[in-house]
């Protein structure tokens, strides 16, 4: 294959973010140029964050040009604008004069939105996609509903959406009793039925409520119909290729390509390890949010009788209110440590000092960088029973899977490891996984040569 420049847009990037899918975006750049291509990251700086003065700027990062657009200069003011904003298009195609690439891989859409598949469609660039979340499918990119349970993705009419929508936003009302209804889990959804009629009715049909109920209820056709820009697109797990085909999002265009992770580390640390003898270490790694289920694994272990720690590495300050919350319901209990953030190259060293790894999401996860490279170090897993994690966990031999949302099982489980401490060290031996970001790189340039020949 020729040598390639390759654009990879991504919603945000090192060195201000380094959470799964920048980590995915750089790890895949650093690949693709080992292997003689030339790949060019794009990002932006999201509204509300520290800019740099300028609409857009470049810098490099470890060798990687990026190119960042700031979104401060252009804050949206309607919910189409978080997914689609034509106003980007010029800027766009400047970034794509100078780059010139020869394809275009997108990580995340956020930020740039679908205006970038346009721009690329009409251009005539060919496109892939790894699809990381939910973003073509839900609007707050996590498959939740408003009330908290899971979800498939939108009904028919997208009413579900607006009800999200309405819980999340409250944009268009005023005074406590609609609050109050929208607020009540089963009225909201009586609510959304009601102004998406009132949008078609004279005197509403142009108005400020039809606005935003057009807006919600036909994302997924928008995104669906721009998503056609593909020629293929990455669905590193089972459940995210179901759920993309499940919505009518190219089923024929889908493949399944795991996560690579690095796997040049210290041998070390791909050794079974673990013997908790004088208490089991529990840790967690990630961002620090409700939707992570932080708060459902400290009253766990609160529960949890014997020898134990609990170690959680994340931001401090990424949702400060939760935090407080965290650190409340921490306080009482023993050798609870909020460790803070580390930088990437010490995850395998971090992970080494743990004897068990929980995630404890309330959301379909997409397997999480940190549960690959969990299994990789010989750390034994704890995660919930969604099929983002579930199917890299098999029970009592790697890990276990507990009930989403069920402290009382998380608890359970937690108790038995430290009462059977040499549980663990079985769990240990069994763990591994093998894909590397190099072994994954070059899956996805076997897509690239597809795409620029044309090749279904």
């Amino acid at each position: 294959m020729k040598r390639l420049k390759i654009l990879l847009p991504v919603h945000v990037f090192f060195p201000r973010h380094f959470y799964g899918t920048e980590t995915y975006t750089f790890e895949l750049a650093k690949n693709l140029q080992s292997l003689g291509h030339e790949p060019v990251v794009l990002t932006a700086i999201p509204y509300g964050e520290e800019g740099k003065g300028e609409f857009y700027t470049t810098y490099e990062y470890e060798g990687l040009p990026v190119h960042c657009i700031d979104l401060n200069w252009k804050p949206h003011n309607r919910f189409k604008q978080t997914y689609y904003r034509p106003e980007l298009a010029p800027v766009l195609n400047e970034i794509l004069d100078r780059v010139r690439p020869d394809l275009v891989h997108v990580t995340h859409l956020i930020n740039h939105t679908s205006i970038l598949l346009e721009v690329l469609r009409d251009r005539g660039i060919p496109a892939v996609a790894t699809l990381t979340d939910f973003f073509g499918i839900c609007l707050n990119n996590k498959l939740e509903r408003h009330d908290g349970d899971l979800c498939l993705g939108p009904n028919a009419g997208s009413t579900n959406c607006l009800a999200c929508y309405l819980r999340a936003a409250q944009p268009f009302y005023r005074g406590d009793f609609l609050k109050a209804l929208v607020s009540n889990d089963v009225l909201i959804k009586g609510v959304s039925r009601f102004f998406c009629f009132l949008s078609k009715t004279p005197g509403f049909r142009h108005g400020t409520i039809s606005g935003h109920v057009h807006d919600v209820t036909q994302r997924t056709k928008v995104l669906r119909y721009l998503y056609g820009a593909y020629k293929f697109m990455i669905a590193p797990t089972d459940f995210l290729y179901d759920a993309y085909a499940r919505n009518a999002f190219y089923a024929d265009r889908l493949e399944k390509i795991n996560f690579g992770i690095n796997l040049d580390f210290d041998e070390e640390f791909k050794r079974s390890r673990k013997n908790p003898k004088s208490g089991v270490k529990f840790g967690y790694i990630g961002q620090v949010t409700r939707h992570k289920g932080v708060d459902l694994l400290i009253n766990a272990y609160n529960g949890v009788r014997g020898k134990k720690s609990l170690f959680i590495y994340g931001p401090p300050d990424q949702d400060r209110h939760y935090m407080k919350e965290l650190i409340r319901l921490s306080s009482g209990t023993d050798h609870v440590e909020f460790r803070g953030t580390f930088p990437r190259e010490e995850l395998q060293a971090r992970l080494s000092e743990l004897d068990v790894l929980v995630i404890p999401s309330r959301w379909y996860e997409n397997s999480p960088l940190v549960l690959l490279y969990a299994l990789a170090t010989k750390t034994p897993v704890v995660v919930t029973d969604v099929r983002g994690l579930s199917e890299f966990v098999s029970d009592d031999v790697n890990g276990y899977t507990f009930q989403m949302n069920n402290q009382s099982h998380l608890m359970r489980i937690m108790q038995n490891m430290v009462d059977h401490p040499e549980i663990i060290e079985r769990l240990s031996r069994n763990a591994r996984y093998a894909m590397d970001t190099s072994d994954h790189a070059r899956k996805v340039l076997g897509l690239y040569e597809k795409a620029l020949n044309g090749i279904p």
